[in-house]
């Protein structure tokens, strides 16, 4: 259900620099715990690369997509 990043369908760009899973794991966690981003555990990527990820799935409609299959 996650997007598939444009290098690996050939169409350019540099592989992403974390997994998927890895981002929705810390989305996750954000959400259960009702933390604010800025204080994520050091377990996960830096906060503001996975609320980039975060942003760009809610604006193409993933985020509500999963809730709902969820």
């Amino acid at each position: 259900m996650l997007p598939v990043p444009a290098w690996m369908e050939g169409r350019g760009g540099q592989p992403e620099g974390y997994c998927h899973r890895q981002m929705l794991d810390a989305v996750f966690y954000v959400v259960d715990n009702g933390i604010k981003w800025r204080a994520m555990p050091v377990d996960f990527p830096a906060w503001d690369r996975v609320y980039a990820f975060f942003r760009r799935w809610r604006e193409k409609g993933l985020i509500a997509e999963l809730h709902d299959r969820l």
